[in-house]
């Protein structure tokens, strides 16, 4: 399973980065730092069973559901 974040929905509130730190990260402008890799869409590489359980937390806590889960 992987994660996607829709960059264009997110507004880089953080809630992300704090639930799952090993996925999400801040960069020092406060901004995902998958904005650096990806313009519309990032897409994690798959994810271990304890990175899946944070990430899907991320998702349920994300307030402009930016994130999901893919196959």
């Amino acid at each position: 399973m992987k994660f996607a974040v829709n960059l264009d929905q997110c507004e880089s509130y953080g809630i992300c980065a704090h639930t799952a730190p090993e996925q999400f990260e801040l960069d020092d402008d406060s901004r995902l730092v998958f904005r650096q890799e990806a313009e519309s869409e990032y897409v994690s590489s798959e994810l271990g069973e304890e990175d899946e359980r944070s990430a899907r937390l991320a998702v349920s806590m994300c307030p402009l559901q930016a994130i999901r889960m893919v196959p």
